[in-house]
């Protein structure tokens, strides 16, 4: 695969974060705050070869990171490893570099190895993170791929997690739509992870791209995961939780995305299906309910990208001027009424209501019965399948489940 050119960042800074990548752990505000401060070359010379005191670090603590400093950092291995998988190392300063992780502030990735051909940053400005429970149910897998496969039509990239369940409907949906996806994993990218997924995870990293913050070879940890979810939330415009139980790592995205001011959703779900009690504790707090692409794109979208209204069909009733429809409602079905009595019921004059009645017939609502006019079978039809949708509407249909 031809490699691609990842930016101005010079090569000591990218040789050290890449180091770094495998003596810190992902979102460790802590050696943020020291990268922040020093640097990553220092950072890695305090950590590999000095003996200086490094502030808010207890001594064992410290001892365990110079310990694993002396034995990890292979970075030009590293680097090696990655580029015969047909991955890079992207990392702040490279123009491939996505800003809004910055918005991490000191838990923001030290690097990201990223593998497949698209551009991370370009694609990160317009997409949408779907997520949800690993053992979700059908109803959940068919939300998660519909959803997601509006959005690539609308031209978003979905981004979730590469898991069972939820995100990989939400990948499947993606790419069976010919869409693009990203997939944030727990481990190194050139690691399948789970090994279920192992197809599917090239396939994303053929038509999309895979991306995370371990070095190649790494192994994901119940830590890991939890972590690697608020990349999801800082990379993306919005959150969408599709299925999730009240302790889900799919709501700790959720929380994180409200947390860094980005948006976010929540798909209900059957009120007593377990796996969709953490969705609806969502939706009473700060997240927005959503049904479909185009209503997740109203919110996340640029401005005037409305989800359409729903609305039920239009009737040829419908359509009819207010004078008329107001003279056609007040005919009895069944029989024929007078002039007087329709004027009356419709608070119009006799020639009133005669000039609307003609409309009427012209159309075919109405016939004419000597001086009486009388509904057609036509429509008797149309009110019947109004009044129909108006009960459906109020009660359901009488074969509705209870």
């Amino acid at each position: 695969m031809r490699r691609k050119e990842v930016g101005v960042v010079g090569q000591e800074e990218r040789l050290a974060r890449v180091a770094l990548g495998r003596i810190l752990e992902p979102g460790d505000a802590r050696a943020g705050a020291w990268l922040r401060a020093y640097g990553a070359v220092d950072l890695l010379r305090r950590l590999t070869e000095g003996d200086e005191s490094l502030p808010g670090v207890g001594r064992q603590r410290l001892q365990g990171l110079r310990l694993r400093a002396a034995e990890r950092p292979r970075a030009q291995q590293d680097l090696a490893a990655a580029a015969a998988a047909g991955a890079r190392f992207v990392c702040p300063g490279d123009r491939e570099w996505p800003a809004q992780l910055d918005d991490l502030g000191e838990t923001r990735p030290v690097g990201l190895w990223v593998r497949g051909e698209a551009d991370l940053r370009m694609w990160a400005l317009r997409s949408v993170a779907v997520v949800g429970s690993r053992a979700c149910t059908e109803y959940g897998a068919h939300m998660a791929a519909a959803l997601s496969a509006g959005l690539a039509e609308r031209g978003w990239i979905v981004v979730s997690g590469g898991a069972y369940g939820v995100d990989g409907a939400a990948h499947r949906g993606t790419l069976a739509s010919g869409g693009a996806t990203v997939a944030v994993l727990a481990s190194g990218v050139d690691v399948p992870y789970p090994r279920g997924h192992a197809r599917l995870l090239e396939r994303i990293a053929e038509q999309g791209l895979l991306l995370g913050e371990l070095p190649p070879g790494e192994h994901p940890t119940a830590y890991r995961f939890i972590q690697r979810n608020r990349v999801i939330a800082a990379l993306t415009r919005g959150t969408v939780v599709v299925e999730a139980a009240h302790r889900s790592g799919a709501l700790v995205t959720a929380r994180g995305a409200q947390r860094l001011g980005r948006h976010t959703m929540g798909v209900p779900g059957p009120a007593t299906s377990r796996y969709s009690q953490g969705v609806h504790q969502l939706l009473r707090g700060e997240a927005v309910l959503v049904t479909d692409a185009a209503e997740v794109i109203e919110l996340v979208g640029e401005m005037g990208e409305l989800a359409p209204e729903p609305r039920g069909p239009v009737l040829p009733r419908d359509l009819l001027p207010r004078p008329a429809a107001h003279v056609l409602e007040t005919l009895p079905a069944g029989r024929a009424a007078s002039v007087q009595d329709i004027a009356r019921a419709a608070a119009t004059t006799s020639d009133g209501a005669v000039a609307r009645l003609y409309e009427l017939q012209s159309l075919g609502f109405v016939e004419r019965h000597g001086d009486d006019w009388q509904l057609t079978r036509h429509a008797m039809v149309s009110i019947s399948e109004a009044g129909a949708g108006w009960r459906q509407e109020m009660f359901g249909r009488p074969d509705d489940p209870p």
